[in-house]
């Protein structure tokens, strides 16, 4: 075999394996929640969900696997205490409104605005 042929494998499972080791977990997620939102890239929402307010770095997926968490768990709480989704939605965003710390961003009327 010639080092053009053996090359391709090569670099084939080398971006396979670099894209699984890659992947972020919700662990990975909550550890990097507060340096996100420390840095601006991530509030909290009325509805109980974190939102991106700058797309950069990780602050999607970060958002993306703790939203699908909270979902989980709000889902969780609404059918255990005989509650609609969207009250416990709105419950929940009020007390993270209330929560986040000054200088963090919340969102007020579909604006980012630092609390």
């Amino acid at each position: 075999m010639t080092f053009r042929k053996l090359l391709m494998p090569i670099l084939l499972i080398s971006s396979l394996l670099s894209t699984s080791v890659m992947a972020m977990d919700l662990n990975q997620a909550m550890n990097s929640l507060s340096q996100a939102k420390t840095a601006g890239l991530l509030g909290e929402q009325p509805n109980g969900y974190l939102g991106v307010v700058k797309a950069q770095g990780d602050a999607a997926e970060i958002a993306r696997l703790i939203n699908e968490a909270r979902r989980t768990e709000y889902k969780r709480l609404a059918n255990n205490n005989n509650l609609q989704l969207s009250d416990v939605e709105t419950m929940a965003g009020k007390k993270a409104l209330d929560k986040t710390a000054p200088g963090l961003y919340i969102q007020v009327n579909g604006r980012w605005l630092k609390k």
